[in-house]
């Protein structure tokens, strides 16, 4: 083995290797926007116990292990709205690095925000997670909307949307 070559042993990250290094866990989430035109698809929370009553972006949720996050926004479209949505029509918004500065591993999140302005099928309310389910204008949104989600679609309306979003520092 040169010096240049390493080592395919140890492909792996331990836990070991995690402690000494201080590496905090981060939880990745997808959302996403459909859009028609200058409006939103947005949903209700509800008996959820995270920001129950307010409104959200129409799909959204945590990336499964061994899933891409192509791949968990599609599901999230279709186990939410009961429309497919293929991937490669998914367009990344901004990516949101936000904490609640808690210090606690759920707290660290990496949020994805995609829209869609194809997809397959009528938006309806799949899941019981959602009382309600409605498009509305960007510059029209109901009160309330979840915080970190209300900063993307504002952002988006007044066209200051970045590539990287902080949130909560």
């Amino acid at each position: 083995m040169t010096e240049s070559t390493e080592s395919t042993e140890n492909l792996e990250y331990t836990e070991a290797y995690a402690a000494d290094h201080g590496r905090f866990a981060v939880i990745p989430a997808a959302y996403v926007l459909l859009r028609r035109g200058d409006e939103v698809l947005l949903q209700l929370r509800r008996g959820t116990g995270y920001y129950d009553g307010h409104w959200a972006c129409g799909a959204a949720g945590h990336v499964e292990r061994g899933e891409t996050l192509l791949a968990g926004a599609a599901r999230e479209t279709r186990e939410e709205l009961g429309v497919e949505v293929d991937e490669s029509d998914l367009e990344v918004l901004t990516v949101m690095h936000r904490t609640g500065a808690t210090g606690a591993a759920i707290d660290e999140r990496i949020d994805v925000f995609f829209q869609v302005t194809r997809w397959q099928g009528d938006p309806q309310l799949v899941e019981d997670k959602a009382a309600d389910l409605g498009w509305f204008p960007l510059d029209a949104l109901p009160d309330p909307v979840v915080p970190h989600e209300l900063a993307v679609i504002e952002a988006l309306r007044e066209r200051r949307l970045a590539p990287i979003t902080p949130f909560g520092f």
